[in-house]
């Protein structure tokens, strides 16, 4: 991918490798569900929610996985149940050659959103 300076997240999605496209989408749709309230930027150069004037969550598309920056704290069992996916420094991986895993990226949203309202609510004190 060779262009940067997008203007949305569907310039950006239209730039990624073709097989990436719905998956990204539906992560798309998944935050538009979960947070409404969340609007759409650029951010690095890769899609991006931002929420209370916090970024929120970063999707991206490469050859061969999609990736969701950064990784969620969360309970245990969401840590080992992520762990599978994790990846260097506070990025999830999910790879083509699997489907996607919708119930788990949307614990990721929620995850963050619950993290982006703590720290909304610390910032107001």
């Amino acid at each position: 991918m060779a262009k940067t300076n997008f203007q949305s997240i569907d310039e950006y999605i239209a730039a990624c490798p073709p097989e990436t496209h719905e998956r990204l989408r539906q992560i798309c749709a998944a935050v538009k569900k979960i947070a409404p309230e969340a609007k759409e930027k650029i951010s690095y150069q890769i899609a991006c929610f931002e929420l209370n004037g916090r970024n929120l969550i970063h999707f991206a598309g490469w050859k061969k996985h999609i990736s969701l920056y950064p990784i969620p704290a969360g309970s245990e069992a969401f840590e080992e149940e992520i762990s599978k996916y994790a990846d260097g420094k506070g990025t999830v991986k999910l790879p083509l050659d699997e489907p996607l895993p919708m119930k788990l990226v949307e614990r990721v949203i929620k995850a963050h959103i619950a993290e982006n309202k703590k720290k909304t609510a610390d910032r107001g004190r």
